[in-house]
């Protein structure tokens, strides 16, 4: 039988758990990152190495984590590598040397890939069971845990508290939270709910859909990133914007971005796949105008009104691919291809961006992105409409509960 009203509650919230936790880790790292090179002298070109170490190893982890979820389910994936990742946060707090940080960033690496993996196949899951749109607000719980890191780093700071000391204390907390927040995690169907959610039978999706998606997903994450890396610096450089307001430029995408994921179930319900990957793509290209337009005109404002809506469209472009992959019954492995995907494009944008940009300018550059954008306006649609959909109709044994748990 299907999970019950407080079953599917409780199962999600424990997936808003998971992503806010690994969220604020991720964010975490990030804060520390400055003091850990001071500690250790890394200097540049070690820390880069040292976050692409990480990007490769979690890249190549996600290859085979699907795999493994496969075999022994998305809730024992993360109960067996979740808490075990955010213990590794005291790595880089206790690191003596920078070889040994990079014995730890590979393995933080390891657990990343699975934790992603894990985290995007489970909510797939319990979407399911909904039979409606939740996946966007996850995504937008791990940027508030993100957020979140960065704003109690800087209070401990202020209190005094040594970066050491708060990512010891962060990663104890974090791996005692990931613990308690997987417990309530979907049971593996057909084991515990029968068949009546259970994924479809593998290879219901084709090389070619598969395919499909995984370019749909790389163009998305190579369009985030252009946001991500570039927007402070073509504020800085295309619009002579000073230090106090050049960062304001991502500031307003990643806020609009995080509100969008927050509030994107009902809009992608509403409009279903097709029309929110027109949507989210029309959003991003125009945003991406703008912001090329604020290089001709120098409006910083501009640029800003550009960033906000390229935030907006970009917010739903992934959510919509995870869960049409689940809708048309994709198994755990082949819902990694979008972690995947996810991965290969925040390599590849920034290092693409920015040989372009060396070669002509940054405005030329911005233009790749938007053609992306462009491209997934026009394609995207295309795509989810030749997707197979292998949600089960609702039954009276099914509909009550999910109906309850709305």
């Amino acid at each position: 039988m299907s999970p019950d009203t407080t079953a599917l509650r409780r199962a999600r919230g424990g997936v808003f758990g998971t992503f806010a936790t690994s969220g604020f880790v991720m964010g975490a790292w990030a804060a520390a990152l400055p003091s850990v090179d001071r500690r250790l002298g890394l200097g540049a070109a070690r820390l880069g190495t040292l976050l692409l170490l990480i990007q490769v190893v979690g890249l190549a982890s996600m290859i085979i984590a699907g795999k493994i979820a496969d075999r022994i389910t998305t809730r024992g994936l993360l109960r067996w590598t979740g808490p075990a990742t955010q213990l590794v946060l005291i790595a880089p707090a206790l690191a003596p040397d920078y070889r040994t940080l990079l014995v730890c960033a590979a393995l933080y690496g390891i657990g990343v890939g699975f934790v992603e993996v894990g985290l995007n196949a489970h909510s797939v899951e319990l979407e399911r069971h909904y039979r409606r749109p939740i996946v966007s607000s996850f995504h937008g719980f791990w940027s508030l845990g993100g957020a979140a890191a960065g704003a109690l780093t800087s209070l401990g700071l202020t209190l005094g508290l040594g970066n050491q000391s708060i990512l010891v204390i962060a990663a104890l907390a974090c791996t005692a939270a990931f613990a308690a927040f997987t417990r309530p995690l979907l049971p593996p169907p057909g084991r515990a709910d029968g068949d009546s959610a259970a994924p479809a039978r593998a290879g219901r999706l084709g090389v070619i859909m598969l395919g499909a998606m995984f370019v749909l997903g790389l163009g998305g994450h190579l369009i985030e990133s252009g946001a991500i890396d570039w927007a402070n610096l073509h504020a800085a450089r295309v619009l002579d914007a000073d230090d106090a307001l050049a960062p304001l430029a991502y500031t307003v995408f990643a806020c609009a971005m995080t509100v969008f994921r927050l509030l994107g179930d009902p809009i992608r319900a509403r409009l279903g796949p097709g029309r929110a990957m027109l949507g989210a793509g029309t959003l991003a290209t125009a945003g991406y105008a703008l912001v090329l337009a604020s290089g001709a005109v120098g409006g910083l404002g501009l640029a800003w009104a550009g960033w906000l809506l390229a935030g907006c469209g970009i917010a739903l472009i992934v959510p919509v691919l995870f869960s049409a992959m689940g809708q048309a019954g994709g198994s755990p492995s082949d819902i990694a291809l979008i972690s995947i995907s996810g991965s290969t494009g925040m390599l590849l944008g920034p290092a693409a961006i920015g040989y372009i940009a060396d070669a002509a300018d940054l405005t030329v550059a911005l233009m790749v992105p938007a053609a992306l954008a462009a491209a997934i306006a026009v394609v995207g649609p295309i795509t989810m409409r030749r997707l197979p959909n292998s949600a089960v109709p609702e039954t009276a044994e099914v509909r009550t509960p999910v109906a309850a748990a709305r």
